[in-house]
């Protein structure tokens, strides 16, 4: 009979559930009606989220993607173009929404290996003043860096494009899924990122384990304009004090502890790096990203590893396109679970290795 082991997943951090003391946190949470601005807990985690930012003000809202939007729409009209990296999550991950929704024309461009864009070419993706051309409004960046190995990009790129937005009339945009993530391997405050952008959205559910919901900061003013986007998406809710209750030990507590997850991701590297067949280079994970290849030598495909691993050992991760796999590391995962994906890894791939 096969043996049955508990279920592990590093498909994504996203996939992390509320710690007990954000159970508590959330059945203790005082309310209000957040669309009247009345729930004390939101509010709380709007100004909590705002000052760890360096920002005037937050908006709470139900997800990334729909904080990256609110942004778009706000910094942005219909007919205007926002540049940003072609493997961006705004560009590749949202449904198009900023081009659906709010008529802003995406302008993609290539990205190096770190997910940053070549500052020449950003200065000259910057339309000039001509009828037949959108207008350049926006410029939109990301950190940690998630279609690039997570990569955590330092000040002096946001600076630099910063710099390019300000002698244009350009505003900025930090997609800050990960920003956490980034600043603790740089070893610096957030503000240190964020001081070179208009505004910033962070994810409290991926891996700082809220059960959902996001922030979006900026000035004042950019703020109560957001909060006329969001309502507009239907965003607005009522005794969100309850979530929000979460992403408050999310902001204090789950920040402090991201250099965890990070020693398990190299871990996690290291050992895949002693399997002949994997693709990988240890040195490139920074973050809780772990992206890795299998050889062509390799039998087995990378759907049935994903499925073997599933089925055999109750180990989810994700397929990334071509032979790439993904896997992600988070609060709820443990060394000896990473050991034990390393092993069965190992044990799947060498048992598909051709002889030829």
């Amino acid at each position: 009979m096969a043996t049955i082991h508990p279920s592990v997943d590093f498909r994504s951090d996203t996939v992390t559930w509320p710690t007990d003391e954000m159970r508590a946190a959330m059945a203790a949470a005082t309310v209000g009606d957040d669309v009247y601005g009345e729930d004390p807990t939101v509010n709380a985690l709007e100004a909590l989220a705002a000052e760890m930012l360096g920002k005037a003000a937050g908006v709470w809202v139900t997800s990334g993607t729909q904080g990256n939007l609110i942004a778009a729409l706000t910094h942005a009209q219909r007919g205007d173009e926002a540049i940003m990296g072609e493997d961006a999550h705004t560009f590749c991950w949202e449904a198009g929404g900023m081009a659906v929704l709010g008529g802003i024309t995406p302008r993609p461009l290539p990205t190096d290996q770190r997910g940053r864009m070549d500052l020449a070419q950003v200065q000259r993706a910057i339309r000039g003043d001509d009828p037949h051309l959108p207008t350049s409004r926006l410029i939109l960046l990301e950190n940690s860096s998630g279609g690039n190995h997570g990569a955590a990009i330092a000040p002096d790129y946001f600076a630099a494009i910063h710099g390019i937005a300000q002698a244009h009339g350009l505003s900025t945009h930090l997609d800050g899924a990960r920003l956490f993530n980034a600043t603790t391997a740089l070893g610096l405050p957030p503000t240190a990122i964020t001081q070179w952008v208009d505004s910033a959205s962070i994810c409290l559910s991926k891996g700082l384990c809220a059960p959902v919901g996001s922030v979006l900061v900026g000035s004042e003013d950019f703020i109560r304009q957001a909060r006329r986007q969001r309502k507009l998406l239907g965003g607005g809710m009522r005794q969100a004090g309850v979530l929000a209750a979460a992403g408050i030990i999310a902001l204090k507590t789950m920040t402090q502890r991201l250099q965890a997850d990070h020693h398990l991701a190299q871990r996690l590297a290291q050992g895949l790096a002693t399997i002949p067949g994997i693709q990988i280079d240890p040195t490139v994970v920074e973050t809780n990203m772990v992206f890795f290849a299998l050889a062509d030598t390799v039998a087995i495909t990378p759907a049935e590893l994903v499925t073997r691993l599933s089925h055999n050992y109750g180990l989810h991760i994700g397929g990334y396109g071509d032979r790439t796999l993904r896997a992600v590391t988070h609060y709820w995962i443990q060394p000896q679970q990473v050991d034990r994906l390393v092993e069965a890894i190992s044990t799947l791939v060498l048992a598909g290795r051709s002889h030829h």
